[in-house]
C-alpha cells in the first residue's frame, strides 16, 4: 500500500500565496511521476501540474507563471507553490504519484491519490 500525505491547503485572499506538500510513503519501488490535480464544485478534476523524475513538468495552461511544481526523487515528496491566487483556484487539492507499488502482494505499474487538501480563494 503507498499512503500520500498532503498539508499546506487554506484560505487566503486573491493574489495571495499557500504552498502544499506532498509526502509519499509505503511499498514503493519507484515513482515516476508525481503531480496535483484540483477539483472545484461541480466540476471535474483536473490536472493543474506534474512533474516526472526527470524534473520536466507540465502545467495546466490557467497556471502557467503562476504555480510551480518541484519534487525531492530522495524523499517522494512533491511541492506546489502557488502565487497569484484567483478565486477560481479554489478547490481540493489531490495529489497523485504514478509508479510501481504494491497491491494485494504484488508490485504493478499504477497510481496513487492522497486524501485532499482545501484550498480557499477569497475576492
Amino acid at each position: 500500500q503507498v499512503q500520500l500525505v498532503e498539508s499546506g491547503g487554506g484560505l487566503v485572499q486573491t493574489g495571495g500565496s499557500l504552498r502544499l506538500s506532498c509526502a509519499a510513503s509505503g511499498s514503493i519501488i519507484s515513482i515516476n511521476y508525481m503531480g496535483w490535480y484540483r477539483q472545484a464544485p461541480g466540476k471535474q478534476r483536473e490536472l493543474v501540474a506534474r512533474i516526472a523524475t526527470g524534473g520536466s513538468t507540465n502545467y495546466a495552461d490557467s497556471v502557467k507563471g503562476r504555480f510551480t511544481i518541484s519534487r525531492d526523487n530522495g524523499k517522494n515528496t512533491v511541492f506546489l507553490q502557488m502565487n497569484g491566487l484567483k478565486p477560481e483556484d479554489t478547490g481540493v487539492y489531490y495529489c497523485n504519484a504514478e509508479g510501481i507499488f504494491a497491491s494485494s502482494g504484488t508490485y504493478r505499474y499504477q497510481p496513487a491519490w492522497g486524501q485532499g487538501t482545501q484550498v480557499t480563494v477569497s475576492s
